[in-house]
């Protein structure tokens, strides 16, 4: 699904000498590279801070410790998601408030959030799902309505822009109150183990999430408020400087892909490729088709052993999870939600895929589907 080696020898040399660096100067912890790296990003996203953390579900506990929520405070976020966005809500004692998605974009269902809105409501979280921004204005929209925080998870999306009706333009992540995102592996900015981040614009809450991520230390042995130790060790921001400067044309890389793929697929009966939002640029984390009327189980088997991998994102809606069954929901309640869940494959998706291999993946599948 992804080759992290083919793209690593493209940037050997800058990865391998920055971390013989790490290592000759012993500066493990908070070496330069990590200051290096988050200035770069702010500039990247255009944003006045970044601070780095040691993974993406850190980022989303920590934004939730910042904004002072309460055990009983209820969180939106979507079903359809991979189960970190709503785990830190429970472990803080939140509850979660599980809406659908719009069938088209995969993204969180804007009707759903208002309609789920209580005086228990605190903070929003959307998910920009599988490489594209969710209808972010309207969020906001709502968000100020009802005196509500966003909290921007961006995993998937990083380097996406969000359009606004008046023309302007916005990175992912950076238009809520905080934005958090991950650096894992496999993502479209990964480094070589676990990282994160968070983002925000205001100066008071990027002091105090500064704070937090460092055991709530105002300065050293001084704790003002209750915190974690969550930090990017230098190997990975000395990945992360070397990747950030090609992320741009990472996502044109997944964006070829993407487009051999919707013309190769596009128009086959038992095929719906994914949609691309008009609000939004797409990275393309995952290329996430719908089946019609296919033996998904059978299908993902048949290509398996044809070489082709693929994955389904996600197979089990988190409001069917018993970890966050709740009687407020029953089946039938998110139909987009638990078709896609039924009907979703992922295909490979990486910024290595060529002509001769996407041509090998589409045959295949569109052989198989005879």
């Amino acid at each position: 699904m992804v080759d992290l080696k083919g793209q690593y020898e493209k940037i050997k040399n800058e990865v391998d000498s920055g971390i013989q660096e790490v290592i000759n100067t012993t500066a493990f912890i908070n070496g330069p590279a990590v200051k290096e790296f988050q200035t770069n990003l702010e500039n990247y996203l255009g944003v006045k801070h970044v601070i780095p953390c040691a993974n993406g579900t850190d980022a989303l506990q920590i934004a939730m410790m910042a904004l002072d929520l309460k055990p009983g405070d209820e969180v939106i976020t979507a079903s359809f998601t991979y189960v970190a966005t709503a785990e830190v809500i429970g472990l803080l004692g939140l509850t979660p408030v599980l809406v659908d998605v719009e069938p088209e974009t995969f993204d969180i269902d804007v009707i759903a959030i208002e309609k789920a809105i209580t005086q228990k409501t605190k903070a929003i979280v959307p998910v920009h799902l599988f490489g594209q921004c969710a209808n972010m204005e309207k969020i906001m929209g709502i968000a100020a309505k009802h005196n509500l925080y966003v909290i921007e998870d961006v995993a998937q999306a990083i380097g996406a822009d969000y359009y606004f009706t008046n023309g302007t333009k916005a990175k992912a992540g950076t238009i809520g109150t905080i934005g958090c995102t991950s650096f894992f592996p496999s993502k479209n900015l990964g480094c070589y183990g676990d990282g994160g981040a968070l983002y925000t614009n205001n100066d008071e809450l990027a002091k105090k999430i500064k704070m937090i991520a460092h055991h709530g230390q105002s300065v050293q042995y001084v704790h003002d408020v209750l915190g974690v130790n969550s930090r990017l060790d230098t190997i990975q921001a000395v990945v992360l400087n070397a990747k950030l400067k090609h992320l741009d044309e990472y996502a044109a890389a997944r964006n070829y892909a993407a487009n051999y793929y919707d013309k190769a697929l596009g128009n086959h009966p038992k095929l719906k490729i994914p949609a691309r939002s008009k609000n939004s640029s797409h990275v393309f984390h995952q290329y996430t088709l719908q089946l019609i009327g296919v033996d998904r189980t059978k299908l993902r088997e048949q290509l398996q052993e044809k070489g082709v991998p693929a994955m389904i994102y996600y197979p089990i809606p988190l409001h069917e999870q018993k970890a966050y069954k709740s009687d407020r929901y029953k089946s039938g309640d998110f139909p987009v939600t638990e078709t896609l869940c039924k009907s979703v494959l992922s295909l490979p998706m990486h910024t290595e895929l060529d002509e001769e291999t996407l041509k090998y993946i589409t045959d295949t599948l569109l052989d198989l589907l005879k």
